[in-house]
């Protein structure tokens, strides 16, 4: 018996010097131009138009038996980035979105036009959405 409670006290010895020894998080991101966040919760919207005609955005694009950190549920147009550690750019950019989709961005017709929260925008499948962005596609 006294050898489990010297077990116990190693234990809560070990444990506290973890916590105050050990170095914390600076709550920055690591020094990586390519990393965009950690443990990122963004919700950005997406439009797209045909001829001036809606096209809806499925459902659960994204999900399956596991769930991929961008996807959507029943509350479309929002695209939802869910990641739990480190989010790279090439992670969160739109044409990820259409590739877990299964779709090639340019397949809805010609003369593609895209804003961002109102701006025209070119950068298209590798612009890097954020949080509440309200993104637009128009195909002519």
């Amino acid at each position: 018996m006294k050898i489990f409670f010297i077990a116990i006290g190693a234990l809560v010895v070990l444990a506290l010097g973890a916590i105050f020894i050990l170095p914390k998080p600076s709550g920055t991101l690591p020094n990586d131009p390519d990393v965009v966040g950690v443990g990122i919760h963004w919700h950005p919207r997406l439009e797209i138009y045909v001829k001036g005609e809606k096209i809806e955005i499925p459902q659960n694009v994204g999900i399956g038996a596991v769930h991929a950190p961008m996807h959507t549920h029943d509350d479309l147009p929002i695209i939802h980035l869910e990641f739990q550690g480190v989010a790279r750019t090439k992670d969160v950019m739109l044409g990820r979105f259409f590739e877990i989709w299964g779709k090639d961005m340019r397949s809805f017709g010609s003369n593609m036009r895209m804003t961002v929260n109102g701006v025209s925008n070119t950068e298209y499948g590798d612009y890097i959405m954020r949080d509440g962005d309200q993104i637009e596609l128009r195909f002519d």
